[in-house]
């Protein structure tokens, strides 16, 4: 009941906003709304994934998919923060869980965006997503390096088209930890494909003298 009324106000404030700043729903088009109501629900019903990369236990809100697919992507390439609290309030919910779970004085970490995408956003998708979700802003891996793009470059092909051993070479190094020698530490980030950067994230807080005792994402890819 109570959460009815609080949908019934946000649907109101929402109608009311849209005759100044229109917009339509990004799931179904309805006019007013980021996300309607009826999405929602559908967003609420996407399943989560788990699965390991270099061996520790990702949890991840929701898979690459779908609606999800589409919101991550109108957030990040057309700078849609209105999707952030959908999208984060699952996020927030595992990123809390692990820290729950995990020893006291446990260390939460991000990975960084790249270089490239921080500057042509403007904005964290990541810092959004967990304030969407409630969740206080993480401390960042540091960015060594920009993974090798000479094979790209040389090739012509991108990325996809890389083996798993290319994937690897190119990435491995990229990342450094800080500060994290004897802690406990959970790595986060907002989309999972491959797991390559995600596993050289953990090799970074291994070199550093820590243990990363969780990994967490928005999105995993399946398979």
């Amino acid at each position: 009941m109570g959460d009815d009324r609080e949908y019934a106000w946000q649907d109101a404030a929402l109608a009311v906003l849209g005759l100044f700043l229109p917009v339509a729903c990004v799931g179904c088009g309805t006019p007013d709304r980021a996300l309607c109501r009826a999405c929602r629900t559908v967003l609420d019903t996407q399943g989560r994934r788990v699965r390991l990369v270099a061996g520790v236990r990702l949890d991840a809100a929701f898979e690459y998919e779908g609606l999800v697919r589409t919101l991550l992507l109108e957030l990040k390439l057309r700078g849609r923060v209105d999707l952030a609290r959908p999208l984060g309030s699952r996020f927030g919910a595992l990123v809390r869980a692990a820290l729950a779970e995990a020893p006291p004085g446990v260390v939460l970490l991000r990975v960084p965006p790249s270089r490239r995408g921080a500057r042509r956003r403007g904005f964290d998708p990541v810092g959004l997503l967990l304030a969407g979700g409630g969740v206080r802003p993480p401390r960042s891996l540091r960015r060594v390096r920009s993974p090798d793009r000479g094979a790209e470059r040389e090739s012509g092909s991108g990325q996809k088209e890389r083996s798993a051993v290319e994937r690897v070479a190119a990435t491995v190094g990229t990342l450094r930890a800080v500060g994290v020698a004897g802690r406990d530490v959970v790595i986060l980030d907002d989309v999972v494909t491959t797991g390559v950067t995600m596993a050289e994230a953990v090799r970074a807080v291994h070199a550093a003298g820590g243990r990363v005792v969780r990994c967490v994402t928005v999105a995993s890819v399946d398979g």
